[in-house]
């Protein structure tokens, strides 16, 4: 019984201490719109990743595979997030870079799935990124920055 109500006071606890932590980490972001202005901008698709923090279908994104030279803009603003120089092929089935570009993307912690992981959205519209994790290419940052292809737009350097 002893174990019972323990076990009852740590979840209460943890889930209002996670809760707290969400709460804290809220940002206002420098580009805001309605839901009704999102939806109107985004596919639905787009939509569900970026603004509902969704995760596209494994090896979908046709970005996966590109490995042209470029920039990796937010699809929403248009903001510069990742270059081409920092893609690598993770095999995990998204677009995967070892870095982003400073300032441009903000980070948070996700609490959903009982534990702590790293979010990534766009530093100016806020959009849902995709996650970072620390088994990335030990030569260089030691990160993955594992990101739905459906929330960027390949910029070539021949288009720039």
């Amino acid at each position: 019984m002893k174990k019972l109500i323990l076990y009852t006071v740590f979840l209460i606890f943890y889930s209002s201490n996670s809760t707290a932590q969400q709460q804290k980490e809220q940002k206002v972001f420098p580009v805001t719109k309605s839901d009704t202005e999102w939806k109107a901008q985004l596919s639905d698709l787009e939509y569900y990743v970026l603004r509902e923090a969704g995760t596209e279908r494994q090896f979908s994104s046709a970005l996966n595979n590109n490995y042209n030279k470029g920039t990796y803009i937010c699809v929403a603003c248009k903001t510069p997030l990742f270059e081409s120089d920092y893609k690598y092929d993770s095999k995990s089935g998204w677009p995967s870079f070892d870095r982003e570009i400073k300032n441009n993307v903000a980070f948070s912690t996700d609490y959903d799935l009982g534990f702590a992981y790293t979010e990534e959205h766009c530093a100016t519209c806020g959009s849902h990124l995709g996650h970072v994790f620390n088994d990335g290419p030990k030569n260089t940052t030691g990160k993955r920055h594992c990101i739905n292809g459906v929330a960027l737009k390949f910029v070539s350097k021949k288009n720039e």
